[in-house]
């Protein structure tokens, strides 16, 4: 399944959008700032963010003020990477078919990148032009998802702990509610709260992307299996070389694929209530799941 042809649109909105709230690679020091822009414009398809937008978008919201939040998701989402690739976690060469940033400046360079991102994560949630209840509502999910209580920190040391070892299946729901879909949670919730949603809406989306992110990380799972390297952009296989906790090693491939369909129509169900005005997160949700890398 091919990205919604509206898909571009917001990708090109949301790159000069984090041009715009990122240092400049001169400013000084400027061996950090070409690091951050390095690892943000190294490719990626910016799902997170536009998932926030278009989230806003059902509610008619100022897409100029869900920027602000959507980049910051971004940052958070690339922080990670630059730290999940380094020697002391995954230990991988290869992000988005690019050198991972300690492979292109060093370990003490990417981890101070990584802290970089997350720091601006939140200046740039402070500075969203909407009501300060609204900034602060923002500001709690978005922390919250990226912490440690069922949220992506938390997620990534279970992951950890849970190498090589037999997992049960409330640990791996666990693992991939709180590592992964978290932060898509966060990111379709602060377009709803940024767009000035009603608390029953917010709840209702708040359900879609947690459910919409477990499947996104199951059908990660898969396609670790099943695509090459050049695919996906990064070492493929590498699941199953660290024995981690992934539904195909649980599950086997066939029941993982029955399992990210139906997160995927349970998802799309708590939609229905926003009709046609949900059209476009539809046809995203049905892209993480049906996707090939």
């Amino acid at each position: 399944m091919k990205l919604p042809a509206f898909f571009e649109e917001d990708r090109l909105s949301v790159d000069a959008a984090l041009v715009r709230l990122m240092p400049a690679e001169s400013a000084p020091p400027s061996s950090i700032h070409t690091a951050m822009r390095y690892s943000v414009f190294a490719g990626g398809k910016r799902i997170r963010p536009i998932l926030c937008i278009e989230t806003a978008r059902i509610f008619n919201g100022d897409v100029s003020a869900v920027h602000y939040p959507a980049c910051a998701i971004e940052f958070i989402h690339t922080y990670s990477l630059i730290h999940d690739d380094l020697p002391a976690l995954d230990n991988d060469d290869l992000r988005r078919g690019k050198p991972t940033c300690h492979k292109k400046f060093g370990e003490a360079i990417a981890i101070l990148a990584g802290d970089a991102l997350l720091t601006l994560a939140f200046e740039s949630i402070g500075a969203t032009p909407v009501p300060a209840e609204r900034r602060v509502a923002i500001l709690t999910e978005v922390a919250t998802s990226a912490g440690t209580v069922n949220g992506m920190v938390g997620g990534q040391v279970a992951d950890i702990e849970a190498e090589g070892r037999r997992v049960e299946p409330q640990m791996l729901e666990y693992i991939h509610r709180s590592k992964t879909a978290a932060l898509i949670r966060a990111s379709i919730t602060a377009g709803a709260l940024c767009a000035g949603a009603s608390d029953n809406d917010v709840a209702r989306l708040r359900r879609f992307g947690e459910t919409i992110g477990w499947a996104f990380q199951v059908t990660d799972d898969i396609l670790d299996v099943e695509e090459s390297s050049a695919a996906l952009g990064k070492t493929a296989g590498k699941d199953i070389a660290q024995e981690k906790a992934t539904y195909p090693a649980v599950y086997g491939l066939e029941r993982s694929h029955a399992i990210a369909n139906d997160l995927a129509t349970k998802a799309i169900a708590e939609l229905a209530p926003f009709g046609e005005r949900a059209s476009r997160l539809r046809e995203i949700a049905e892209f993480l799941v049906l996707r090939r890398a």
